[in-house]
């Protein structure tokens, strides 16, 4: 019996067997529930130090159950990811490493949250660490769910809320792909104002708690 359904385009093989998109998405929700719940389990412990093999470790908890092969490993394959050509994969660790180094680096040099520039610099720091992420596309699959998890932990690290990017619905998911793009160009506008608005409900959503 073919296990492929009408109306199926697209098919993964995992731990599971080969399964279809529409059983692969409550699997992919666990695993970003499992990689934020590694998160917060390392943050109670003291700020979270940004290096490689975290970066993979977090990868590994939220999707190694899932895909064994790929999970929690540096890509070994050349990809292209819609006009972007990422770097052959033997230079990741060394990018990956450096990347690290340039977070840690640039965090020192960011203004305290009660300066007046905090925010702006804040929301630049963000949107590269990012695209830069991306850019790398360290692993197969998954970086964007990844990426978006390290804006997280930045702002967790500077006692600040998590913030969600809106890229789920088609909307969204159109304006984050354009302003990717466009950043791969070197305009970081449309991707600094996209994290912006997050940090900014955020904000509005600690207020009205505090209320």
């Amino acid at each position: 019996m073919n296990p492929r359904k009408q109306g199926e385009t697209s098919y993964k093989e995992t731990a599971f067997g080969i399964i279809p998109r529409s059983k692969l998405i409550p699997l992919e929700i666990e695993g970003i529930k499992r990689a934020w719940d590694f998160i917060l389990s390392r943050h109670k412990k003291g700020k979270i130090i940004i290096t490689s093999s975290f970066i993979k470790k977090l990868h590994e908890v939220g999707f190694v159950w899932i895909f064994p092969k790929i999970g929690g490993k540096f890509r070994k394959i050349e990809v292209t990811v819609s006009k972007h050509t990422p770097p052959k994969f033997y230079l990741i660790p060394e990018l990956m490493e450096n990347y690290c180094q340039d977070i840690r680096t640039r965090l020192k040099h960011l203004p305290t949250i009660n300066n007046v520039g905090f925010l702006d610099e804040l929301v630049e720091f963000l949107a590269w660490i990012h695209h830069k992420f991306l850019w790398i596309h360290p692993f197969q699959d998954y970086n964007g769910r990844i990426g978006r998890l390290l804006i997280s932990v930045v702002l967790l690290n500077l006692d600040l809320l998590p913030v969600e990017l809106k890229v789920e619905t088609k909307q969204g998911r159109r304006k984050y792909v354009q302003a990717l793009r466009e950043a791969d160009s070197g305009d970081y506008t449309k991707l600094e104002k996209i994290i912006k608005l997050a940090i900014e409900e955020s904000i509005k959503e600690l207020e009205d708690i505090k209320k």
